[in-house]
């Protein structure tokens, strides 16, 4: 089983099938939906006979092969919702990731493996954290895509005062009280940033009574206070299926609002002339000039292009390169074509979710270096 990094979908996305194809399998095996393995190992069955009607079907057949053998011997689905294998028998390429989200179906036959839907879900589930926490009681909670990786809590015990004590014993007890009360917000704060300097996470989210969240806050190290992304009245004792929805609910906020601040970036740069451009093929000349420095692509976007044989060029039409002369081969998804070339030379990508306005831009974009 191979952890998934943005490194690790680098090396693949530069990988290429020197002496026969490479299969790549995305499956939802999410456990709401497919109860019991032969619901998914149908929906496996239907891409195998899609899969027989591509030219390469028959080079790619121990790979198809292999894969079919590896989902129907049986896996471990308590944290699986959705699993992505690349295949390249001939080149000895065999990766596994089982995927806490779950993922579209889809079986690929190409040269390269498809690594579109690895970078998305790498894009789309950063680590949070969320810190919870009364007069009394802390708990943070570390998520990673999705899943619960961590739990911390924190104690303190708030000073008691008996009825027949005197007014000057309550006083003296309720400054106690508040006193430790805000020891236990600076302990809290303080484990909080012990997870950070451990873990890492890059999103916070703050929950409690509405009149400690300002309080709580301004214990955080000023790490912390700058990745706040949201403050929840919450009950310290919420469930954690009650945590983890508020966490990824507040997750995909972000991550819209991160992607809604790029395209909007990219569309002052293609208003000024300067710094961006938008539509297919000008995406792609501007990869070959290596002048990409962010891609932008709506999710679910795929075109049929052309790749020059030769010096690797991407176009959308043609059969001859305009680069080398060469000749040039159909690809059936430029669009994947055009994100590997971009994460082999370093780029960003941002694969955006639902913005009418990268979809009237052509659905693809890129912020320039030059």
């Amino acid at each position: 089983m191979t952890s998934l990094t943005k490194d690790v979908v680098r090396t693949l996305a530069a990988t290429k099938g020197r002496a026969g194809p490479i299969v790549t399998l995305y499956l939802d095996v999410d456990g709401r939906r497919y109860v019991r393995p032969k619901d998914y190992e149908a929906e496996l069955d239907r891409l195998l006979r899609g899969a027989m009607e591509h030219p390469k079907a028959e080079d790619a057949a121990p790979d198809l092969d292999r894969v079919s053998t590896y989902v129907r011997s049986g896996f471990d689905r308590s944290h699986t919702r959705g699993l992505a294998i690349v295949s390249g028998k001939a080149d000895d390429l065999w990766e596994v990731f089982d995927l806490p989200v779950p993922v579209r179906s889809q079986l690929v036959i190409n040269s390269t493996p498809h690594v579109r839907k690895l970078e998305a879900v790498l894009d789309n589930h950063e680590r949070f954290a969320l810190l919870l926490a009364d007069r009394q009681h802390a708990r943070l909670f570390l998520f990673d895509m999705g899943e619960l990786i961590d739990r911390t809590e924190v104690f303190d015990q708030l000073p008691r005062h008996e009825d027949d004590k005197g007014d000057w014993d309550k006083d003296h007890v309720r400054d106690h009280a508040a006193e430790v009360a805000h020891h236990h917000l600076k302990r809290a704060a303080a484990s909080a940033f012990e997870v950070f300097q451990g873990a890492g996470f890059d999103h916070l989210i703050l929950g409690g009574p509405e009149e400690l969240l300002n309080d709580l806050e301004r214990e955080l190290h000023s790490y912390l206070r700058e990745r706040v992304v949201a403050r929840m009245k919450l009950a310290i004792n919420a469930s954690e299926a009650t945590i983890r929805d508020v966490a990824l609910d507040v997750g995909r906020q972000v991550e819209r609002q991160r992607e809604a601040a790029s395209v909007a970036k990219l569309r002052d740069a293609i208003g000024s002339g300067n710094g961006g451009v938008a539509g297919l093929q000008a995406v792609l000349d501007a990869l070959g000039e290596r002048r990409v420095d962010m891609l932008l692509v709506s999710e679910g976007f795929e075109r049929e292009g052309w790749r020059c044989d030769g010096c690797s060029h991407l176009a959308a039409v043609g059969s001859a390169c305009s680069v080398c002369g060469g000749k040039m081969v159909r690809v059936d998804d430029i669009v994947e074509e055009a994100i590997e070339a971009a994460l082999g030379q370093s780029c960003r990508v941002e694969i955006v979710v639902e913005n009418a306005d990268l979809d009237v831009l052509g659905q693809i974009g890129a912020l320039l270096r030059f």
